[in-house]
């Protein structure tokens, strides 16, 4: 039976729940797409750092939008699970642009986005979302937009405020078409059930050591738990670790826990 990008496109929404928070690894090219699809992921997320490091670039905007959308091309076609592609700020400076990268997203086959707003003014992510919308509307697509919101992550505005102006951001988002909050930066049980209880779409936090675990999450009030950029640095700690052993003490230890080469050669073996 063949899957269609409609049928992706209700499946992943179907998966943010806090009964069971849907959980991203995120991936950053076919092969930890294709690793992450294997240990049993129901959808992937890329992660832009790890997009953006992998192709030579440095996160924040930088990397071109062309070579974003030839990556989440080649993990969608890699992999069986609905795909959700991490596209910055829109990879653009002007809803034009951020029109055009949407329409190279859904051609790509991807069923959802994350924006973020970053240190820009809140009105113009509003503004790239409502773009955002009107051309996945346009495209006849079930486009899942996440809007990230930096106030913790970036350390923005006071803190004794801090709360109160991400759910400010979160309305406005909602009411420019954003499907999901993404509030990243934040790990602290009362902070996020209060964030949960007041932001009325899926609430998506980005977790990693000393977090709670995404059961914990899902009991706060969490449907979607991501690891953001943490699975590539821990895979390029890994390559440091690797390659410090060799040229400091000669040895090779630090492989004893790779992939076997005959696993990871299978996991790439068919067409993509």
């Amino acid at each position: 039976m063949t899957i269609t990008p409609s049928d992706h496109a209700r499946l992943f929404r179907s998966l943010h729940t806090s009964a069971a928070p849907l959980a991203l690894a995120n991936a950053w090219d076919v092969a930890s797409a294709r690793v992450i699809e294997a240990a049993g992921a129901p959808a992937i997320a890329t992660t832009s750092a790890g997009v953006a490091w992998s192709l030579g670039s440095p996160d924040g905007d930088i990397l071109a939008r062309d070579r974003a959308l030839k990556l989440i091309a080649r993990i969608v076609a890699a992999v069986a699970v609905p795909v959700t592609a991490d596209i910055e700020g829109g990879y653009g400076t002007d809803a034009a642009d951020v029109a055009e990268t949407i329409a190279g997203v859904i051609a790509a086959g991807a069923v959802g986005v994350n924006i973020e707003d970053g240190t820009r003014p809140p009105a113009e992510l509003a503004a790239r979302l409502a773009t955002a919308r009107r051309s996945a509307e346009r495209a006849g697509a079930d486009l899942f937009l996440n809007a990230r919101i930096d106030t913790y992550l970036f350390g923005l505005g006071e803190p004794d405020t801090r709360l109160k102006e991400t759910l400010t951001r979160a309305r406005l988002y909602v009411g420019a078409g954003a499907d999901g909050i993404f509030v990243p930066g934040v790990t602290d049980p009362a902070t996020i059930a209060a964030l949960a209880g007041d932001i009325s779409v899926p609430l998506n936090v980005m977790a990693g050591p000393g977090a709670p675990s995404a059961a914990e999450l899902g009991a706060l009030g969490v449907a979607r738990v991501s690891l953001g950029s943490g699975v590539a640095q821990a895979a390029y700690a890994a390559a440091r670790r690797a390659a410090q052993d060799l040229f400091g003490t000669g040895g090779y230890d630090s492989l004893a826990e790779g992939i076997p080469f005959a696993e990871l050669d299978a996991l790439l073996s068919g067409p993509h």
